[in-house]
């Protein structure tokens, strides 16, 4: 079965403070994304970066809300993270298994850390993984525009030596045109 991970598509994460790159785009990709998956009946996982240690995207305010242009339904699942990596101390781990998951697609914000981030571990794990690369998104960074980091980050998943997973980037029409 599929799981398409939705990450860190917060409030907090879009405001003027931290734009990012092509958002309205990644935005409306993800939600096409999402209702694919629904409709196949995969399931569509959520996670939230609880910022307590950073005072940021505090869990309960209107920041740690996903967005509202992110479409979503009763059936999604909810995962909290206090990481940049989706699976450290969290429950995603044992819910993936326990929905015997074992193809990823990764999206959301931000490319170089939590995404990032979250694509090296699930490698580590074994899963195979896909990146919908052209569903994630980050903002400039010190020396890099966001564009370029994300460039990077897709070629750079494209060329990983996978573990016993595989690893595959592939556009939004690809994977929804299977």
């Amino acid at each position: 079965m599929n799981a398409l991970l939705i990450i860190d598509m917060q409030v907090g994460s879009f405001s003027a403070e931290t734009p990012r790159f092509n958002s309205e785009v990644i935005i409306r990709n993800i939600n096409i994304l999402a209702d694919y998956f629904r409709n196949q009946n995969d399931k569509v996982i959520f996670i939230q970066h609880d910022g307590t240690k950073e005072k940021f995207l505090l869990p309960g305010t209107p920041d740690w809300q996903i967005l509202s242009s992110i479409n979503q339904v009763e059936s999604d699942i909810y995962i909290e993270k206090t990481a940049n990596d989706t699976f450290y101390q969290t429950d995603l781990e044992k819910t993936l298994n326990s929905l015997a998951i074992d193809q990823l697609y990764i999206s959301g914000c931000a490319t170089d850390f939590c995404v990032n981030a979250t694509v090296h571990s699930a490698l580590v794990k074994d899963f195979d993984v896909t990146i919908a690369k052209d569903c994630h998104t980050t903002a400039d960074r010190p020396g890099f525009k966001a564009k370029e980091l994300i460039g990077f980050h897709n070629w750079l998943w494209e060329n990983l030596t996978p573990t016993e997973g595989a690893v595959r980037i592939k556009t939004l029409d690809e994977i929804v045109n299977l």
